[in-house]
């Protein structure tokens, strides 16, 4: 899949809460932030409660899963 689309695909969903899996096996769960032509970054809750960002390759993913709103 060309990144563009990668990248597209995220500004969708942009502010919303996703499962971002890694072709090196990460699992990620978290909100969709930021969002360039290299990474997107997801702001994840720590069991502390503080709120930590992860920033993760286009190239570097496997899967993207919109989690639902109940």
């Amino acid at each position: 899949m060309n990144l563009q689309h990668v990248e597209n695909l995220f500004r969708r969903f942009k502010g919303e809460e996703v499962t971002v899996k890694t072709i090196s096996g990460g699992v990620y769960d978290g909100v969709v932030g930021e969002i360039t032509n290299d990474y997107v970054s997801l702001a994840i809750k720590s069991d502390e409660g503080e709120t930590d960002r992860v920033f993760i390759l286009l190239h570097t993913i496997e899967s993207v899963l919109p989690l639902e709103k109940v």
